[in-house]
């Protein structure tokens, strides 16, 4: 799902796990793409892109290609999308799962791109660059290939915002420190730069949306939240001994009360790329 240069995390070295592993965490991203909760995050930066007939889209870090077969539908017969993985073991899930539209499928760097200046109308990057080293330098490749008036999507996370109700407040302030901890700054806080990483690039009309995820049972969470799912190995929790035990009975209590909340802010960020660009 994502790029080169990343953090050493399960997504980031897709290629380098298991086959049962890979196989699992492609599982886990189609899950996590029929979320309703994702769908609406979505629909907030689809509605912002503006996809029209006959474009050209690039789907710059495009998992198992389900955005960029929708996308396809938008543009139409005249238009074409590119989706683009560094993961072979992605790309290949995403071959199979074709439905005849117009995306070729393609393994690559978004750091790096292989394609011309000015080559596409449209960029859809969702919850890539809060994974790759140098964020500027990605989104500098996105408006390279991006025609003047064409638009770019950056949809990202915000993981300071993630809040728990339900548990004991200790416990969760614990257990988000913990993954506070394993992540890079720019991990942490990626989806609300966003728009500042825009604005430094000389895009106009930038449009920049909070999504507040809302997770009203343990269930609906775990798609979304690693810290949620009990099916994640234990061997990657760095918490004390027996809080992740003591934290998932908390989370079963809650949920069996029906008092368990989480919420996650995910923005969407819209801009149009202008012929000043080229100085940057």
């Amino acid at each position: 799902m994502k790029p080169a240069q990343m953090e050493r995390t399960p997504f980031a070295d897709l290629d380098q796990q298991p086959r049962e592993m890979t196989a699992m965490l492609l599982a886990a991203l189609d899950e996590m793409g029929r979320h309703p909760e994702i769908r609406r995050v979505r629909r907030t930066a689809m509605d912002a892109l503006r996809p029209e007939p006959g474009w050209q889209i690039l789907d710059a870090g495009s998992g198992a290609g389900d955005v960029a077969r929708r996308l396809a539908k938008v543009v139409g017969p005249a238009g074409g999308v590119t989706a683009l993985d560094y993961s072979a073991a992605t790309i290949a899930a995403a071959v199979e799962r074709h439905d005849g539209s117009n995306v070729r499928y393609t393994t690559g760097d978004v750091s790096a791109l292989d394609l011309p200046a000015d080559s596409v109308d449209g960029v859809w990057c969702e919850r890539v660059l809060q994974h790759v080293d140098d964020a500027d330098l990605a989104i500098a490749e996105l408006v390279r290939v991006t025609r003047p008036g064409g638009r770019i999507s950056l949809i990202d996370t915000d993981w300071s915002s993630l809040a728990f109700d339900g548990v004991p407040p200790a416990m969760a302030r614990t257990v988000v420190a913990t993954m506070h901890g394993r992540l890079t700054p720019k991990q942490v806080d990626m989806g609300r730069t966003l728009r500042r990483r825009l604005v430094g690039k000389g895009l106009a009309e930038i449009s920049a949306t909070p999504v507040t995820c809302v997770f009203g049972d343990p269930a609906s969470a775990a798609v979304v939240l690693p810290m949620v799912n009990p099916m994640v190995p234990a061997e990657v929790w760095t918490t004390p001994p027996g809080v992740r035990e003591k934290w998932f009975s908390h989370i079963d209590e809650a949920g069996a009360r029906g008092d368990f909340l989480a919420v996650l802010t995910i923005w969407a960020v819209t801009g149009t790329v202008q012929e000043a660009r080229r100085q940057y």
